[in-house]
């Protein structure tokens, strides 16, 4: 399979404005081991960040709808989010293995080996999910107790994380399968994947909620059935995708399934530090719930509001690192550290610049932005203030996930798990219960934590990142 011969030169060597972002959305067979960083990075970015905008999206009008049937109905999602964030680590965990496998390939000219690789992510990710789907069918009840839920939110939401938990294969799919797309520099169809699984599922939202039409009016329970009938769909279209057409930049034939245990166990190694790494970090969300839940549903309700219109910003600001970490990973495997490293510094700079235009924005209007989610006063003024005190870290935060996304792409993944163990489970979560519980600040205590943590992450992170030992991973 040769992939020199995939890539005119023509392509190669056109940086215009329209040409890059032509193939930004249609698609490229370009070498971005070659050539500009900058077209490279926009080619990239631009359907990771689209990419990334349909999640937060979606995440937005969920709660918006959800928001409509109460404090209660939004502490169900809110608490079932802090565990399914658990599962999002697996998922995300899973598919840095793939995705700094491939890309590293790719680098290498070794497409059967990225074909290879992409099947054994497929196996792993089949046993992970249906071992992670029984535990959640059979514990939900417990899970909610354990959060601290009142017990009429244990009873109205039990069916909604049933459903959630059973069927978390089609939330680890679509991280898995976008994973291997963007190690082979695919960011195009990975956008198309999840436009058609968040398009879906932000028009079932409300039809399964209220009932509208012949759908029946399944109240915050039909927010997850129009989770799984969207997602499933788009997992559907991205296995097409990547193992049915003949035309991609990586192509899968029935050869490259021929078991290998010996390249799966490389795969669980890598990934495993990654689902180690991620479940560091958001089990850490997971303990600034309980702390939040000791204040009453209405402090989660505001909370979530707030941590839901964050995420509608992050998100997109995550597709420009992963735009950078596929840079690191293919670079790396064409012998060229210092172009890898060159991709981290622009795309942190521009991260942490967007991002701060973001934060200011929060700072400065924080109640019209609330004010479009409730008009509860109380539910309102936690959301405000989560929103506000946040706001004050997204430069920072833009930067640092950069950082931790550029050293998973050079296969690096244990760097990025001492720095999540350290600074979210030493430092911020003792920081919230102090400032909360102890100081007496309430839930502002918790939104003070997460800025801070935030902030030193990303400084620590860029320290480490300059000192350069991840040029030298093998992977």
């Amino acid at each position: 399979m040769s992939f020199e011969g995939n890539i005119p030169s023509s392509m190669t060597e056109n940086n215009s404005f329209f040409s890059v972002l032509k193939e930004a959305f249609v698609g490229t067979s370009r070498d971005f081991t070659k050539g500009s960083i900058l077209s490279a990075l926009i080619i990239l970015a631009i359907p990771m960040i689209l990419e990334m905008s349909m999640e937060s999206l979606f995440a937005i009008v969920d709660t918006f709808f959800v928001s409509k049937l109460g404090a209660e109905s939004i502490a169900v999602v809110g608490l079932t989010e802090s565990v399914l964030a658990l599962v999002y680590a697996v998922g995300v965990g899973l598919s840095i293995g793939a995705t700094a496998t491939v890309a590293r390939r790719f680098g290498e000219r070794d497409l059967d080996g990225a074909a290879r690789t992409a099947t054994h992510v497929v196996y792993l990710g089949v046993i992970v999910s249906i071992v992670m789907g029984l535990a959640g069918v059979i514990f939900a009840p417990n899970i909610f107790h354990l959060l601290g839920a009142e017990p009429h939110v244990v009873e109205m939401g039990t069916p909604f994380m049933r459903i959630m938990l059973g069927t978390n294969i089609v939330i680890v799919f679509l991280f898995l399968l976008n994973g291997i797309f963007r190690g082979a520099g695919d960011a195009a169809i990975a956008f198309r994947v999840l436009v058609i699984a968040n398009g879906l599922n932000i028009i079932f939202c409300p039809l399964f909620i209220f009932g509208i039409g012949p759908f029946p009016e399944l109240g915050v329970t039909g927010a997850a059935v129009a989770t799984v009938c969207g997602r499933g769909t788009g997992v559907i279209f991205a296995a097409w995708a990547l193992f049915g057409r003949k035309k991609g930049r990586l192509e899968v034939s029935r050869e490259h399934w021929t078991f290998d245990p010996k390249l799966l166990w490389s795969i669980i190694s890598l990934s495993a530090t990654g689902v180690l790494q991620f479940l560091i970090a958001t089990a850490s969300w997971t303990g600034l719930v309980m702390i939040v839940a000791g204040f009453g549903s209405i402090a989660i309700a505001g909370y979530q509001i707030g941590l839901r219109v964050i995420i509608f910003v992050i998100l997109p600001a995550v597709g420009l690192a992963n735009a950078a970490a596929t840079l690191v990973g293919q670079n790396l495997g064409a012998g060229q550290p210092e172009r890898a490293e060159r991709s981290v510094w622009m795309a942190g700079g521009i991260n942490a610049a967007l991002l701060g235009v973001a934060g200011l924005f929060f700072v400065l209007f924080s109640d019209a932005v609330i004010s479009i989610f409730t008009t509860d006063p109380q539910v309102s003024q936690f959301g405000r203030d989560c929103l506000r005190i946040v706001g004050y870290g997204y430069a920072f935060y833009g930067l640092g996930m950069v950082m931790e996304s550029s050293f998973n792409g050079a296969g690096d993944t244990w760097t990025p798990t001492y720095l999540n163990f350290f600074i979210f489970w030493m430092f911020e979560i003792p920081l919230a219960y102090v400032l909360a519980d102890r100081i007496g600040w309430g839930p502002q205590g918790v939104f003070w934590a997460i800025t801070l943590a935030f902030s030193l992450l990303a400084v620590t992170a860029a320290l480490l990142f300059k000192r350069g030992k991840w040029k030298l991973k093998v992977v």
